[in-house]
């Protein structure tokens, strides 16, 4: 996400097309009222697209391959972190590099969400605040359970900034987000106290403290492996409203989420003031008092969208999953409760158990999943070929951006992805520019990153998910 979509979406809604990309807009599609080239309310709906698939419910990977995969990812990706394999004690080199590998300030100017440029004062006391002259030489390696949606930030700071005057939605401090349950490394505390820098499996940056509960790695980890659990399949569930835990009350669980179940409290008796036999009990971490790790039941009612494992990897459940982010906002570096292009489709796979990393620049390079990289060399015809040959569940990258391939109709091969916006050649002539600011499906050949150039012709890589 850090380079995620939005420079390639505002030129795709600034620019027109050239002569390149004429030639590739297909004058046969359709431009309904939406303005959305190529897209009526039939293909706004998961069965129209499972529909022209001749094995939807075929298994791409059955489990074991899954979770091979996932292992050689976290083993040889650079971007990813092994958390169980951590030394137990973390230099100071080591601390200071994950700091300063993300917690740099641009070098342009930075606007506030009035639209002031932030003065260098307040920067100051930002990058003061990340107190690098007070990591150790030596310290224990403390690990930790992400306990509420925790936003992950390149600076101890709630405050957000922008690259331009008018723009609130991408707020360059603004990195992901971890859900509950997620194990962290804790390796290092802001001078005001209130933050910490932790390391996640696919990410390392600032969230707020209050957000992390600290346990030791037996706790940690035997959390993360305990048995039996519910994998949320929904976009997101809330667990059910309870005065006697208030922070597990309508604590908000998203798609991928994995929650061990408890099974052995009395069915008969009650579970925060109510009876639990319309829910699932689930165990989520809480933090005490003194920021320590306790683990407490909370329901979640058994009608919501959850399962007994991860979905079995097919093409209809590709489908699926995407289509249930269908119009959801765009949220850069999964702000507003939402996710960005990235995180959109990296949470589609980790509902079906597969993992990738966190942002599109290192998803299109990583060495453990199968990926066909573009340069320069490869030729338009080349490049058409390809776009043609895609497959569902295909992931399709630009630069900053990367597309879910949901199918091929009427020789058209189609994406749904969370983006700023559409903009394609007119068959008659000038250009057509739709702002949509979501979740959205789209044919991908007519779409044009700028004035000279489609989106085929800036593909970086395709990678497929497949055995």
């Amino acid at each position: 996400m850090r380079f995620s979509l939005l420079a390639a979406a505002l030129l795709s809604l600034a620019f027109g097309a050239g002569s390149t990309a004429a030639r590739e807009a297909p004058p046969a599609l359709a431009i309904p009222p939406s303005g959305v080239l190529g897209v009526g309310e039939a293909q706004l709906t998961p069965a129209f697209w499972i529909g022209l698939q001749s094995e939807p419910d075929r298994v791409i990977m059955d489990r074991a391959t899954i979770e091979a995969q996932n292992a050689k990812l976290l083993q040889i990706d650079p971007s990813m972190h092994d958390l169980r394999a951590l030394p137990k004690n973390l230099s100071r080199a080591q601390v200071a590099g994950w700091i300063e590998a993300l917690s740099e300030l641009p070098k342009h100017p930075l606007f506030d969400v009035d639209g002031k440029p932030v003065p260098a004062a307040t920067l100051k006391g930002v990058v003061d605040n990340l107190a690098l002259g007070a990591i150790p030489a030596q310290q224990p390696t403390r690990y930790g359970l992400i306990v509420q949606r925790a936003a992950l930030r390149t600076f101890p700071t709630t405050l957000r900034v922008f690259s331009a005057k008018g723009d609130t939605d991408i707020d360059r401090f603004q990195e992901s987000a971890e859900f509950p349950g997620t194990p962290v490394a804790i390796v290092h505390a802001s001078a005001d106290g209130q933050w910490v820098f932790v390391v996640s499996p696919r990410y390392a940056a600032w969230t707020e403290k209050r957000k992390v509960a600290e346990g030791s790695a037996t706790q940690v980890f035997g959390y993360v492996d305990k048995t039996p659990y519910r994998v949320v399949t929904g976009a997101s569930v809330r667990t059910v409203f309870t005065r006697e835990q208030p922070a597990l009350s309508q604590l908000q669980l998203d798609m991928g989420t994995r929650v061990p179940v408890l099974t052995d409290l009395p069915p008969d008796q009650p579970v925060n003031g109510q009876t639990p036999y319309a829910t699932h009990v689930l165990e989520l971490p809480v933090r005490a008092a003194d920021g320590t790790l306790k683990l407490a039941p909370a329901l979640l009612q058994k009608n919501t969208d959850t399962s007994g494992d991860y979905l079995a990897l097919t093409p209809a459940n590709i489908i699926r999953q995407a289509f249930k982010f269908l119009g959801e906002r765009y949220g850069w570096g999964h702000a507003y409760d939402g996710r960005d292009c990235s995180g959109f489709v990296s949470d589609v796979y980790r509902s079906m158990g597969v993992q990738m990393p966190r942002n599109t620049s290192k998803q299109a390079i990583s060495p453990a999943l199968e990926h066909r990289a573009f340069t320069g060399k490869d030729s338009r015809e080349a490049r058409l070929k390809a776009a043609h040959e895609l497959q569902v569940g295909d992931l399709v990258y630009i630069p900053g951006h990367v597309m879910m391939v949901i199918g091929q109709f009427n020789g058209q091969p189609y994406v749904i992805n969370d983006v700023g916006g559409m903009t394609y050649r007119k068959p008659g002539g000038g250009f057509g520019h739709v702002k949509l600011n979501s979740v959205a499906v789209m044919p991908l050949i007519p779409n044009l990153y700028n004035h000279e150039q489609s989106y085929v012709d800036r593909m970086t890589s395709i990678v497929r998910i497949r055995r």
